[in-house]
């Protein structure tokens, strides 16, 4: 699909839908999977969510449930616990993105719509889901949380977050 045929679609997903997912993984697998949305701001006038670590379908409708919420009157804030997001009885909670995470590497077609279609430089703060680990239902920031949990959700309300690199 060439980018134009990509940006033509998600503008039809997104008066159609409110929004789209897009799903980034490395097929190396050095590097956590993610989902984000795009459309947010224009439609709910809130920053687009970002979920790391899980199934891509997972991921997707969990997406689709923070946009209802939202629709139906929800306010996003930082450290918000959200129900009936993730399922199984757990909650998960939004962080605020930092704005020098909020960049083309992880919101890529999120900020090109933002840039482009809604021809604003309005910055929407972004929000990232954060899931607890399944057995000892801690989240990433919680003493005991397990290793696996924390590595498969990058720190992007943290400042001071450094990506780590391929060569790491």
């Amino acid at each position: 699909m060439s980018n134009e045929d990509y940006e033509s679609k998600l503008i039809e997903n997104i008066k159609e839908h409110g929004w789209q997912a897009t799903h980034v993984f490395d097929p190396d697998n050095n590097f956590p999977s993610f989902t984000y949305s795009i459309g947010f701001p224009e439609t709910l006038g809130y920053g687009d969510f970002i979920i790391f670590g899980l199934r891509q379908d997972l991921m997707h409708n969990m997406l689709w449930e923070i946009f209802h919420q939202i629709k139906a009157g929800q306010t996003p804030a930082d450290m918000m616990e959200w129900d009936e997001i993730l399922g199984g009885g757990f909650k998960v909670i939004s962080r605020t993105v930092c704005k020098k995470h909020y960049h083309d590497e992880y919101f890529n077609s999120s900020r090109w719509y933002l840039n482009k279609q809604m021809k604003t430089q309005k910055y929407f703060p972004a929000f990232q889901i954060v899931w607890p680990g399944a057995q000892q239902n801690k989240f990433p920031w919680d003493e005991g949380c397990v290793e696996d949990v924390i590595g498969m959700q990058p720190a992007l309300w943290d400042e001071s977050y450094i990506k780590p690199t391929d060569n790491s």
